[in-house]
């Protein structure tokens, strides 16, 4: 019995001695020295990892500098032309400048106009919006003719932007929104400052006018269905919206300018309005003009005209299944493409035939 103890013992004391000796073993290897090689790398490893960070705070400081430098400039410094005195219209063509929202100072817009001699109050005014490349003076000098033949006093405010090649936001999209997504008041929407030109035309000039047409061409024809939609108690009174590059959809699920969502508009009371979707039976070169081949875009269509054709039907399919009044039309105008001369003058015709 015990010599049986005395080897139990014995077994004990030799599995702690082998424990010990690995445990001793083990810190040996945590506790041994790093080769050069190894420290070298370790070196280099820190090395790149500072340099790493400062590289990278240093591109988000320049990141967020420049975002804070555009939103200041863009949303905060005046812009614009010179204000001028605000003086009656002269007869043929004449220009002014004035502040674009009512409420605030950081931004003017200057308005070209030609009025025929033989104009008088009650006479009809037509807004003419021009395209992406903002030359509202070309879209006034379309119309000149036109408003002699049918007595028309023409006003093209011209929505300029040093930046117009890269943003769509400020004039085509209304402006609802800012090129960093965030919302703006409605006092700054882009409808909202055609709403005040025709306020300070009528101020200046004693006219009693309670309604404007207006027709716009290619990105003014975006201005002018989107304005119809997102603000139909504008006293637009004839719209004609030619040859838009893409449309915003009565979808309440797709993101703005797409569709509709979150913008909170009166659909059943924008389609009380008398809208044209003015369509050029050749515009089916996507290659003319400025043409959005974004997935969301392409979905509506590979060119023009077939964008037009289905966004006049899936408000015309809407408005047909919940019986809403539909005062909404499509003409597509024959052997003409993206043509906003020759568009204007087929536009007359809707125009002319509105009663005052």
């Amino acid at each position: 019995m015990i010599k049986a103890r005395q080897r139990t013992q014995l077994k004990l004391e030799r599995l702690a001695g082998n424990t010990f000796n690995k445990i001793n073993e083990s810190k040996y290897l945590v506790d041994r020295p790093m080769s050069k090689s190894d420290w070298s790398k370790s070196v280099q490893m820190n090395k790149f990892l500072k340099i790493f960070k400062k590289v990278v705070l240093y591109t988000f400081s320049v990141l967020l500098l420049l975002s804070a430098a555009g939103y200041t400039y863009l949303y905060v410094l005046p812009k614009g032309p010179e204000i001028t005195v605000a003086n009656k219209i002269n007869e043929g063509i004449d220009t002014f400048v004035m502040q674009a929202f009512k409420d605030s100072g950081k931004k003017s817009i200057k308005v070209w106009t030609y009025k025929p001699e033989s104009w008088n109050n009650q006479d009809k005014i037509v807004f003419v919006m021009h395209g992406g490349g903002r030359n509202a003076d070309d879209y006034l000098n379309a119309w000149i003719e036109l408003a002699n033949k049918n007595n028309l006093f023409i006003v093209a405010p011209e929505f300029e932007n040093k930046f117009s090649k890269y943003t769509t936001n400020d004039y085509q999209e209304g402006n609802l929104f800012t090129f960093f997504g965030t919302k703006n008041p409605k006092t700054e929407w882009a409808y909202s400052v055609v709403e005040n030109i025709f306020d300070h035309i009528k101020s200046v000039n004693n006219i009693t006018n309670e309604q404007y047409d207006i027709f716009g061409h290619s990105a003014g024809g975006q201005f002018v269905h989107r304005m119809v939609m997102v603000m139909p108690e504008s006293r637009i009174g004839t719209a004609v919206a030619a040859n838009s590059g893409f449309y915003s959809f009565p979808d309440q699920f797709l993101d703005y300018p797409y569709g509709l969502k979150n913008i909170g508009t009166d659909l059943p009371k924008a389609y009380k309005k008398r809208l044209i979707i003015l369509l050029g039976e050749l515009d089916n070169d996507p290659s003319l003009g400025t043409f959005r081949t974004t997935d969301l875009a392409m979905e509506q269509g590979a060119h023009r005209l077939e964008r037009g054709t289905t966004f006049f039907n899936a408000n015309k399919e809407l408005g047909d299944k919940n019986k809403w009044e539909f005062n909404w039309t499509m003409d597509t105008v024959k052997n003409v493409g993206h043509d906003y001369k020759k568009m204007s003058e087929n536009a007359i015709e809707w125009i002319k035939n509105r009663p005052h």
